[in-house]
């Protein structure tokens, strides 16, 4: 896209996308709810979506990361392990192995699909609404 419709409908794309990826790895987690040993997953992108909002909004421009300080321009940039614009896919724990190991809970996983989905549904609206607000206001300005 060459222009932007508002600086909140990439948020709202990327949460749709990150939303998408949770409803796999759910859904992957039920799947495999007979699986020994298997352990029940899911994805941080709230912190990402913190980051994005922050850059989009231009909110906290100074960085709290210490550079590392170089005294010659040949010398290398420091390296980091962690990209915080990325969504992290970690473990869940506090859920109780059974005896085959297995940490996927039937409940746990139809209430957090279905909250997840609650929440597509609200981005998925959010940025229908957006657009449909962008059209009209194309629409009268070619009426003019």
């Amino acid at each position: 896209m060459g222009f932007e419709i508002s600086k909140s409908y990439q948020l709202m794309e990327q949460g749709l996308n990150a939303r998408a990826i949770r409803q796999d790895l759910i859904s992957g987690n039920i799947a495999n709810i007979d699986t020994p040993f298997y352990k029940s997953r899911d994805i941080d992108f709230e912190t990402a979506l913190i980051a994005k909002t922050k850059e989009i909004y231009g909110e906290g421009s100074s960085s709290t990361k210490l550079q590392m300080a170089q005294t010659d321009g040949a010398h290398l940039s420091g390296v980091t392990d962690f990209d915080t614009s990325k969504a992290t896919i970690y473990l869940r724990d506090g859920q109780m192995a059974r005896n085959d190991a297995n940490t996927v809970d039937l409940d746990v996983e139809t209430s957090e699909l279905s909250k997840n989905s609650v929440m597509f549904n609200a981005l998925s609206s959010a940025l229908q609404k957006d657009s449909l607000l962008f059209k009209s206001v194309l629409d009268s300005s070619a009426k003019v």
